[in-house]
């Protein structure tokens, strides 16, 4: 029923900023924890960011923190990652994920802890 679009990708020179968008609709937005993962060409899919039920907690994987910046807008039913001092490594496609229901053991860091995902947007940094 959750349905994620991401949005906001595209080209950019080392050095810039992008900031994606997921849209989410299905049930009550407020209740969902949102994480962002990537995917390089190659790798595996690997986490990025997560805000939790609130949007009072924020976890962020080491090679992105202090770049980049993960917030919500209930009112739009949108989770947003900002993303600044943009690097070569941080090129790949970026995917939107929701937690619905509330469990004890949710991490925020694997992808097993997410019921749905959109189909990604890619982000391409230059050298």
């Amino acid at each position: 029923q959750v349905q994620l679009v991401e949005s906001g990708g595209g080209l950019v020179q080392a050095g810039g900023s992008l900031r994606l968008s997921c849209a989410a609709s299905g049930r009550t937005f407020s209740s969902y924890a949102m994480g962002w993962f990537r995917q390089a060409p190659g790798k595996e899919r690997e986490f990025v960011a997560a805000i939790g039920w609130s949007g009072g907690s924020t976890y962020y994987a080491d090679s992105v923190k202090g770049r980049f910046t993960i917030s919500r807008d209930n009112a739009k039913n949108t989770v947003y990652l900002q993303m600044n001092s943009l690097k070569p490594e941080d090129t790949a496609v970026y995917y939107c994920a929701a937690r619905v229901s509330n469990i004890a053991t949710m991490t925020f860091r694997a992808l097993i802890d997410y019921d749905y995902w959109g189909q990604g947007t890619q982000v391409t940094v230059s050298s």
